[in-house]
């Protein structure tokens, strides 16, 4: 018995809960899970296609479809061949739903709107990963007009203190070295728990009662959230790493208002710059939606603009894709081929901005997560290989940058 096939689709977040699955699924033959993702349309494409191919290859395989798309229109997943099951994404973490018996059940997908309070997820077996996911909040309860993801996760939960604590404990124990903070929206963790602390003193919490971890990092931000606590750490803890991803998704105020973000143009400028002020080395990424419905070209431009300007390296770039049953989707959209147009302008931009950033760490000593003998990443997120020599996968090595390549940064052990 070889255990099931996980076919993952979308975020970290995603992945993360395959890999818990993996865990729970061991026992079973002949099972395919696909783990689907609602953000884009062409997600919800390649898993249909995955599907399919599935069902093509492997003919006698019960098919289970579980993640964000399935939560929010199981019925669409159903129908397609092969599939045996469609379990939502709070049954998908219960062991229960992965017996024999379970799978032969056929029972509804589970109201997300009434999901249980989220736990830290328990330790599995090594995942082959040198930096390990923490979770600690699930859902969302804000309503951006482009968004799907709050009806396929549900409304925001935390995990408690304590039980982040635990979990970062055994991580570190288990020999990981960097533990990235992770969920749906971060920035909202503690707002359902008593006193509604927020995630700065989490943050500080963990580096308080896990004084053997070298290395905190966050996963996406939402700009309009980032509290004093986080502001103190940028500043005083060089283990809360130099590396903030923020929830952009636009740089023109109209279009921001039109996605009902909840940060301005000049808010998330004031931020970066605040940030860099704080820590003169700091890695900016930055989530952006390239032609939503309305954006003009002076509007999109204003997004292009605002990269430039605040020299943002890391960039995650979306053309706007409809998702039936928001707002968005119902307003006058922009022509397909503006969008890939405009997304590639900025992922072009963002690659000159990546090599400037990489290019200003020449010379410096950086510590870098090895992730093989010969390669990892920075602090700051830049991609590192060592110029022939080798170290400890796993280990976070001392190296100098001595130049640049295609590939990121060439670097010596010190």
């Amino acid at each position: 018995m070889s255990g099931a096939e996980l076919l993952t689709f979308g975020c970290r977040l995603n992945l993360h809960e395959s890999e818990r699955m993996q865990a729970q699924t061991r026992h079973l033959d002949d099972v395919v899970i696909v783990n689907t993702c609602a953000v884009t349309g062409s997600a919800e494409r390649q898993a249909r296609q995955a599907i399919r191919r599935a069902h093509r290859d492997r003919p006698q395989a019960r098919i289970v479809v579980t993640g964000c798309a399935a939560q929010v229109a199981p019925e669409k997943w159903s129908a397609l061949p092969g599939v045996a099951r469609v379990l939502g994404n709070s049954e998908k973490l219960e062991a229960k739903s992965w017996t024999e018996a379970a799978l032969r059940e056929a029972r509804p997908v589970e109201d997300i709107m009434t999901a249980p309070p989220v736990a830290a997820s328990p330790v599995v077996e090594a995942s082959g990963h040198t930096r390990a996911l923490l979770q600690v909040q699930q859902g969302c309860d804000h309503r951006c007009t482009f968004c799907i993801i709050p009806y396929g996760r549900g409304p925001s939960r935390s995990v408690p203190e304590d039980e982040a604590i635990a979990r970062a404990r055994a991580l570190v124990a288990a020999g990981h070295r960097e533990i990235v903070l992770t969920g749906v929206d971060i920035a909202s963790w503690g707002a359902d728990l008593t006193g509604q602390p927020r995630l700065g003193a989490l943050c500080r919490a963990l580096l308080l009662a896990v004084p053997e971890l070298p290395r905190l990092r966050l996963s996406s931000l939402d700009p309009a959230a980032v509290d004093d606590d986080l502001w103190r750490l940028l500043a005083d803890e060089p283990r809360f790493l130099p590396h903030l991803h923020l929830s952009l998704q636009a740089a023109s105020d109209m279009v921001l208002k039109r996605m009902k973000r909840r940060h301005s143009v000049a808010q998330a400028g004031e931020l970066i710059e605040r940030a860099r002020a704080l820590r003169p080395d700091l890695g900016v990424g930055a989530d952006l939606i390239a032609g939503f419905p309305t954006e003009t070209e002076e509007q999109a431009e204003e997004t292009l603009h605002f990269v430039r300007a605040h020299r943002i390296p890391y960039l995650h770039v979306f053309p706007y894709s409809e998702r039936p049953g928001t707002p968005a989707a119902r307003m006058p959209a922009v022509p397909n081929a503006q969008r890939q147009a405009r997304a590639a302008a900025l992922r072009a931009a963002g690659e000159e901005n990546r090599t400037a950033f990489w290019r200003s760490l020449v010379g410096r000593e950086l510590d870098v997560l090895m992730e093989g003998p010969e390669r990892g990443h920075s602090a700051q997120f830049a991609s590192v290989r060592l110029d022939g020599s080798v170290a400890t996968r796993g280990t976070v090595q001392r190296l100098r940058a001595l130049s640049l390549d295609d590939e990121g940064l060439v670097a010596e052990i010190i």
